[in-house]
């Protein structure tokens, strides 16, 4: 099963207290990449969340938001900083007593001074999260394999059709290949005719036409090609990622092909070059999306 690196997965799980949601998309890359985006106090989790993604995917990039909000997710409590009330409390009585102030500070308004009372926040309870939040993270992925998978179906079919359009190509060029030589040899015995009205040198002319299909033979680029599109199809029925072993073949086609419409001297064969160049642009940008 060929799977593509586009897709979306998404689920949401709920506790009596918590609820967390977990969204992910995924875009074509070279590597596997994965990339979490959760609120910071719960980075903690960041290693465990991509060792479960992974089973699910083996190329592409994927970004992965999670929200997690309820009751009892962040403790706060009141943190008082003795040594600086201390200071504080030292500098006023000194300041009466130079300045001879006879005024009372009160309780608040010491608390009240800069930095001497902070409300601290800490986490709440991993335990009751971490379940939730895997759960809801697995569920997303089988979902984002799932689209995936659906997506890698339509690329598969699109690409067989753009191998049956080389195919056929194929098949025309080497249908027509033999008569290019053939069509030379008259063109050249003509103009001989032509200019030298005298009888053609039959020899002169079978070295001429030798040297011509040389030149002009595409036998082993043809052969090339069909086994490139072999390749191909094999590839595309196997359960391993095989979107860089497509990408390479699709670049080797598109060699052979260019080197057949350098070399056959023929219009008919430069047509089918045009036509099969242009299935494999194609063929090219979906082999982009293939895991």
């Amino acid at each position: 099963m060929v799977y593509s690196m586009t897709g979306f997965g998404t689920s949401t799980k709920k506790t009596d207290r918590l609820m967390v949601t977990v969204e992910m998309k995924s875009v074509n890359h070279r590597f596997c990449e994965i990339s979490i985006r959760l609120p910071r106090q719960w980075l903690v989790f960041e290693d465990k969340i991509k060792k479960a993604i992974l089973p699910y995917v083996r190329r592409g990039k994927v970004e992965v938001f999670v929200t997690i909000a309820g009751e009892g997710l962040v403790k706060r409590k009141i943190h008082i900083d003795w040594d600086l009330l201390a200071q504080y409390w030292a500098g006023l009585q000194e300041a009466a007593k130079r300045f001879s102030l006879d005024g009372n500070v009160t309780t608040a308004e010491l608390l009240r001074l800069n930095g001497a009372v902070e409300v601290v926040e800490e986490e709440g309870g991993n335990e009751e999260i971490e379940p939730l939040l895997l759960a809801a993270v697995d569920e997303a992925a089988r979902a984002l394999m799932a689209m995936r998978q659906q997506e890698g179906k339509a690329l598969v079919a699109d690409l067989r059709a753009r191998l049956h359009e080389i195919e056929a190509g194929v098949t025309a060029i080497e249908q027509r290949a033999p008569l290019v030589v053939e069509q030379y040899r008259e063109r050249l015995a003509r103009r001989l005719r032509e200019w030298v009205p005298a009888a053609v040198d039959e020899a002169r002319l079978l070295t001429e036409v030798a040297v011509f299909a040389e030149k002009a033979d595409i036998n082993e680029e043809l052969k090339r090609i069909r086994s490139h599109l072999m390749q191909m199809a094999d590839a595309l029925e196997t359960d391993e990622p095989v979107g860089r072993k497509l990408d390479f073949l699709v670049q080797e086609l598109n060699r052979e092909v260019n080197t057949i419409g350098a070399k056959a001297n023929d219009s008919v064969i430069a047509a089918q070059v045009v036509e099969m160049k242009s299935a494999l642009e194609k063929m090219r940008e979906q082999v982009q999306n293939v895991e």
